[in-house]
């Protein structure tokens, strides 16, 4: 007999840290980073996840057997999990837990219709002046999210599903016009999060998104003694992202060209021209494989001063 309720999670440190407070229920654990690389609307269909495996292994060198055990053997058993009382799921404020909060929604709309699913996510918390992540709530604060959990209507998923869709399209403009527009969303913090995710976009003024300049900025502004020291410091400083240390070091090798040393870390000569937008690096980075969800990274531009997108006619 199933338990009545299942928890799905953004990742094993929540997990654990749930089970470790007792929650009561059965547990799945969403691992993907679905804010990184190609994507195509159809969540846990063959084409999805061959897309996904193929981004994984050339961006991060993951193994077929590593994605089977660590992805796919844990989306198997969602798929087995069925007629639960109740389905809960558990993401936080980042860019990185939004977008795959909404892919996971496209999927139970499908597959899950008409079942009572929640919401308890993390950001802001009274006391604190940094929106905090789910690990980092200590056990009253996570009782009370639990117990404050949104229960989402059809509406809501239609909702989510809508945006997933437009992030896997092959044009950013639309989710550009619209994401902004649902005031009585309980998704709290996916404005934000699509707002931060068309910022990674090249930007006009030197070709680097705005993870990039973050990445540039914080190794000019804070001197790190080494590459782990800088990596610690962009994880320790980040508010919308949701990165974890290898996202941030495989951006930071395809910048390598703007440093000349990472022991300690110093910017170029390049590096600290492209930092004060004296030279745009667009050509050195554009990759005609780079994807945002459904679309080619490369192919837009991101102009600051009207936080608006320009598409690349040649």
């Amino acid at each position: 007999m199933s338990s009545s309720i299942l928890h799905i999670t953004n990742g094993d440190s929540t997990t654990n840290y749930l089970k470790s407070l007792q929650i009561k229920g059965e547990y799945i654990t969403w691992r993907e980073m679905l804010c990184e690389g190609k994507t195509s609307i159809d969540v846990g269909s063959e084409t999805f996840w061959k897309t996904r495996f193929e981004f994984l292994k050339s961006s991060y060198k993951i193994t077929k057997k590593t994605f089977i055990d660590y992805t796919l053997k844990e989306y198997r058993n969602l798929c087995q999990k069925k007629n639960q009382q109740e389905i809960v799921l558990w993401f936080e404020h980042d860019l990185f837990c939004q977008i795959n909060m909404i892919a996971l929604l496209s999927w139970l709309k499908k597959y899950r219709s008409g079942e009572k699913i929640s919401l308890v996510c993390s950001g802001d918390v009274i006391g604190s002046e940094k929106r905090l992540g789910l690990s980092q709530l200590n056990k009253e604060q996570i009782n009370t999210h639990y117990q404050n959990r949104v229960e989402l209507t059809q509406d809501d998923i239609e909702y989510a599903d809508y945006i997933w869709q437009l992030y896997c399209s092959d044009s950013p403009l639309r989710l550009e016009t619209v994401y902004k527009f649902n005031p009585m969303s309980p998704f709290v913090y996916l404005t934000d999060a699509i707002a931060m995710h068309l910022k990674r976009f090249p930007s006009i003024e030197n070709g680097l998104n705005s993870v990039e300049n973050y990445i540039i900025q914080t190794a000019n502004a804070s001197h790190p003694t080494s590459k782990n020291d800088l990596v610690s410091t962009l994880l320790k400083n980040q508010e919308v992202y949701g990165f974890g240390d290898l996202q941030y070091l495989q951006k930071i090798d395809r910048l390598k060209t703007l440093f000349t040393s990472f022991d300690p870390v110093k910017l170029s000569r390049k590096g600290k021209k492209v930092l004060d937008n004296q030279l745009n690096f667009y050509r050195d980075l554009r990759d005609e494989s780079a994807y945002l969800g459904g679309v080619r990274q490369y192919s837009y531009l991101y102009h600051n001063a009207s936080n608006k997108l320009l598409k690349i006619t040649s």
